[in-house]
């Protein structure tokens, strides 16, 4: 088999743009338009996402995640505060230092459940040495939604986290870069996954979800937006040609065209776990919520498997991978894999 035939299942990055995504950049591309986000398109788009989120939001826009989250960081904290996120989280894992240096700030790792959460009680627990100079000085927690494992937090988790964080005055952080498989898996509105459960900013992940390039940072919290139009700068995302970042934003969330995207991709991981559920030889190690499915294989399957289809393994000495569905994954992508591992069993 040439892997050619294969779409990957390595990242919803690898795939293309969906055609809604690529039509508004045709359109945005007609004609001029003024830059750094005064333009026509951009003011529309900054109002859609006051509409869909239910608050009067402040957006920037971005070009990429890292960006988003380090701008979100920079905006809640100083450099001798501290952040608190998941030992599994990008920021701390898949960020290299950009966090840490652009931030000044530390980042505190905290353990995960089994199903790749951090728990409320963790949280308190983590909560120490307040107002003494010689310890950094806790002030936000990130967590990301979905997990890096694929799976979703409820609303009544995030209720339960965002009561800890407003009880200890932290900020609350959401790294978004899956948030709309997460709100299609809980079948939810976005608000209800931010506005509704008291989250002060949110990095929106884009290309995940089927745009080009481009994320954007939404401030619910109005006492974080002060500085915003500096940090935006001063950390090197702001766009001149914001337009075509925002027409990509207005695509997705125009009619909910993500909740139909990322409920294929999500749909997808779902007919993948279920057609390998026949192979004993193969161990789901989380629940699939989202559009990924993590999976102990044998370690003689990987090689010949990655050499028909790219995918990404996950934890090299217990052999996890992790096969990753997109906007455009199809039932025969999935079948002829599957194809693959049958001849391997």
């Amino acid at each position: 088999m040439n892997s050619a035939q294969f779409k990957s299942f390595a990242s919803d990055n690898y795939a293309g743009v969906l055609p809604e995504v690529m039509q508004a950049l045709q359109a945005a591309n007609a004609q001029h338009a003024r830059s750094y986000g005064n333009d026509e398109i951009s003011q529309r788009t900054q109002a859609l996402f006051a509409e869909v989120f239910g608050a009067e939001v402040s957006v920037s826009f971005v070009f990429n995640g890292t960006g988003a989250n380090v701008l979100s960081i920079s905006l809640m904290t100083q450099s001798f505060n501290s952040v608190l996120c998941a030992d599994t989280s990008h920021i701390y894992v898949d960020e290299s230092t950009a966090p840490e240096t652009f931030t000044g700030c530390r980042f505190v790792p905290l353990p995960t459940n089994h199903l790749g959460k951090v728990e409320p009680e963790t949280i308190r627990r983590s909560i120490i040495r307040v107002g003494d100079e010689h310890h950094p000085q806790i002030r936000a927690f990130s967590l990301a939604q979905s997990t890096e494992y694929g799976t979703v937090y409820t609303l009544a988790e995030l209720q339960a986290i965002s009561a800890v964080l407003k009880e200890k005055n932290l900020y609350f952080h959401i790294d978004g870069a899956r948030l709309f498989n997460a709100a299609a898996s809980l079948g939810c509105s976005l608000a209800e996954l931010s506005t509704q459960i008291g989250l002060d900013i949110l990095s929106v992940g884009g290309t995940k979800a089927g745009m080009m390039f481009g994320e954007a940072v939404v401030i619910f919290n109005p006492e974080l937006a002060r500085y915003q139009r500096f940090r935006h700068k001063q950390s090197m995302q702001l766009a001149s040609k914001t337009r075509f970042i925002a027409a990509q934003f207005e695509a997705l969330l125009s009619h909910e065209t993500w909740r139909k995207s990322a409920s294929h991709s999500n749909q997808m991981a779902n007919y993948f776990y279920q057609k390998i559920q026949k192979y004993p030889q193969i161990q789901v190690t989380k629940p699939v919520d989202a559009n990924a499915v993590f999976a102990i294989l044998p370690a003689d399957w990987i090689a010949p498997l990655q050499a028909v289809c790219p995918f990404y393994v996950w934890n090299e000495q217990t052999n996890e991978v992790r096969w990753m569905c997109s906007f455009d994954t199809q039932v025969a992508d999935i079948d002829r894999f599957v194809a693959k591992i049958e001849g391997l069993a």
